[in-house]
């Protein structure tokens, strides 16, 4: 019985208890992905691992497949090799914006140094695609190759899109495809082919991966501006800081009178801490975060609908419980 409060930690463990077996196999795959005979490796990813975090990815490519109704232990490893991409992103990601915290932990690159975090993500990025080659599909070698050019170009976009008062909508919702959103959509089709599904359902759970993908990090970018810093494990605020002009940030940029969206680029620019309290004001006062999460509404619909051609299973209504989660959560 999935929770009623679909935002809850309670509605993200009900979908979890649907697929328990399945999801300790993703555990210790990964695991063993991990493993590696240099210590540097081992212990970078040991903290990695002690991180936690939600792994929706692998219990989405998990979720896909027992959809397709698969038992194919691939989806197993689908499910690793994705969150090791996921990994790898991290690890990068944390090193070019000099983070020091996540998930309310110490980053690696914190603790083990920028260049640790770099090649353990190298490492981590190719143990993944062994991972892939041991699938022995080329398809689903094809899709993953794909994504991660794409993430990674997305990733540059990001970066291009850094401490730019002027970036628009349309530029920042191209990046949340590429750099978020491609990573879901590809773990659900490489789920759906994995499982021998037709083509019909393999598009079907692209469309359901990518559309939940850009809901969660609208959701994210909400969340950046209003959530508890204490479960969410980041401070409030931290895009603002690292100059990241999210959508919140550039609808209130076009919605609050000159002087408000003076200081708002001031602050882009500067990428200072200093004013943050009053542009978050703005945002808020503006509709930003309203806008926002009512696009990422339109995108958890959008996913769902692409859900209706499954076959009508627990699975494919745990789906669309994590798509309310992804919507409906606060942290």
């Amino acid at each position: 019985m999935l929770s009623s409060d679909p935002g809850s930690r309670e509605a993200l463990q009900s979908i979890r208890t649907l697929v328990h077996r399945e999801l300790l196999a993703v555990d210790e795959a990964i695991r063993r992905g991990f493993h590696s005979t240099v210590p540097l490796v081992d212990q970078v990813a040991e903290h990695i691992i002690g991180g936690g975090g939600k792994r929706l990815r692998p219990l989405l490519v998990v979720l896909a497949g027992r959809a397709c109704s698969s038992t194919e232990p691939a989806c197993i490893h689908a499910a690793a090799f994705i969150e090791f991409i996921h990994t790898a992103t991290l690890l990068h990601d944390d090193v070019v914006d000099m983070s020091v915290r996540r998930r309310g932990r110490d980053t690696a690159n914190e603790i083990y140094g920028n260049q640790a975090s770099v090649l353990v993500g190298d490492f981590v990025y190719s143990r993944a695609f062994q991972l892939m080659a041991a699938s022995r599909s080329q398809r689903v070698i094809e899709i993953m190759a794909d994504a991660t050019n794409l993430i990674a170009e997305g990733e540059v976009l990001q970066l291009i899109n850094a401490r730019d008062p002027d970036t628009t909508e349309n530029r920042y919702l191209e990046v949340i495809h590429r750099k978020t959103a491609q990573l879901f959509q590809a773990g659900a089709e490489v789920a759906a082919v994995l499982s021998g599904a037709n083509t019909v359902l393999q598009r079907a759970l692209s469309d359901y991966g990518r559309h939940l993908g850009i809901a969660y990090q609208l959701i994210d970018d909400v969340l950046d501006y209003q959530s508890d810093p204490a479960l969410r494990g980041k401070n409030l605020g931290d895009d603002l800081a690292e100059g990241k002009p999210t959508l919140p940030l550039i609808y209130a940029l076009r919605h609050s009178d000159p002087e408000q969206a003076s200081k708002i680029r001031e602050i882009i620019k500067s990428g200072s801490r200093e004013g943050t309290e009053s542009v978050m004001r703005t945002i808020e006062s503006s509709g930003g975060l309203e806008y926002t999460a009512r696009l990422a509404q339109t995108e958890a619909d959008q996913a769902l609908a692409a859900l209706a051609v499954l076959p009508d299973t627990p699975y494919r209504e745990a789906l669309a419980a994590l798509v309310r989660f992804a919507v409906a959560r606060k942290h």
